[in-house]
């Protein structure tokens, strides 16, 4: 097995190192006065029930809205969306109409007050249950409240091929696209199937 070695590493103080990561469009406040930044640090917590999270720092434009609000939509960017994922991690509420100069269209919700971005192929409408603060952020666990895909994405058996969507991945101050599939879940122990069953 080729790989990399114990005796070539680096060794240096704790740090975020983590990737990739998806960069999340996070959108909140409401229809007509809705927010959109990027969010890197997210993922899952749980399972069952449905809970994620994302960390923000405290003088972003965007914490006290989500903070007083207590919802937020946490909308999967895709390739062609790089550019407005990348501007909505540079630019400030405080002073930019960001949806105005990327183009991102917001649509209401269907179970919370914050607005989905239209363009985004999967909304996670999320409701926060705990604020946990750190260092240089703070935590917004929130429960997934309700998930939105767009139907295109939805193959003729009813499953989400979320494999088509191109989603960003983000790692190391760079943008890229998902690329070819590698396995799937549980590959690695499955069962190869007899194609001499039945031969003579």
């Amino acid at each position: 097995m080729s790989g990399f070695t114990e005796y070539t590493k680096e060794s240096w103080k704790g740090s975020v190192m983590t990737a990739p990561v998806p960069p999340v469009l996070v959108s909140c406040g409401t229809p007509d006065a809705p927010n959109v930044l990027t969010v890197a640090w997210t993922g899952t917590l749980c399972t069952q029930p449905p809970v994620t999270y994302i960390s923000l720092r405290r003088e972003r434009y965007s914490y006290d809205i989500i903070k007083q609000s207590g919802e937020f939509v946490i909308n999967l960017p895709t390739a062609e969306l790089v550019r407005a994922v990348d501007f909505c991690g540079v630019r400030s509420g405080r002073n930019t109409d960001k949806l105005r100069q990327t183009g991102l269209k917001t649509a209401p919700a269907f179970e919370i007050s914050a607005p989905l971005i239209v363009q985004s192929p999967v909304n996670l409408e999320c409701r926060v249950r705990e604020i946990i603060p750190f260092g240089t952020h703070d935590m917004f666990i929130a429960d997934i409240v309700r998930t939105d895909a767009a139907g295109e994405l939805l193959d003729e058996n009813g499953r989400l091929a979320l494999e088509k969507a191109q989603l960003l991945a983000y790692s190391h101050g760079e943008y890229f696209c998902l690329g070819k599939r590698l396995g799937s879940f549980g590959f690695s122990v499955k069962k190869k199937k007899n194609n001499s069953k039945g031969k003579k």
